[in-house]
């Protein structure tokens, strides 16, 4: 199985809520990757650190990932699959974070779960296989 991580998963283990070592041996067999649209949340949180510590821990561990995990990128194809969600979701007046729709479009357009743990937003898109963490 190919599985998206999820911003939200990345974040909990950098701040230690999650143990990103048992987080990779659990996804030791799978296809992991994550989206732009992640690699875009996880690099605004590392400009947006309020110390000079704080921003220097925060590069290393997503630099590490950047370096560690493929990042798929928002393509047309993915936009085409965004469009379509986003234009479903609206006519039935169901909402979803812009950005979070952005990441359920590329696991859904290269038929990958995505592991998160947002009990929000991921469980609203049609055809999204989540899985929780």
């Amino acid at each position: 199985m190919a599985t998206l991580i999820d911003s939200s998963v990345l974040i909990a283990a950098e701040r230690g809520q999650l143990n990103f070592d048992d987080l990779s041996a659990r996804y030791a067999e799978d296809d992991v990757a994550i989206s732009a649209v992640t690699a875009s949340e996880l690099l605004h949180g590392l400009h947006r650190a309020r110390t000079a510590v704080q921003r220097h821990r925060r590069q290393a561990f997503v630099e590490g990932l950047l370096a560690q995990l493929p990042v798929i990128a928002f393509d047309l194809t993915v936009a085409r699959v965004h469009a379509s969600l986003w234009a479903d979701l609206a006519k039935r007046g169901i909402a979803v974070g812009e950005r979070d729709l952005m990441i359920g479009a590329t696991a859904i357009a290269k038929d990958y779960a995505v592991a998160t743990r947002d009990e929000r937003s991921l469980p609203k898109i049609p055809g999204l296989k989540v899985e929780r963490l």
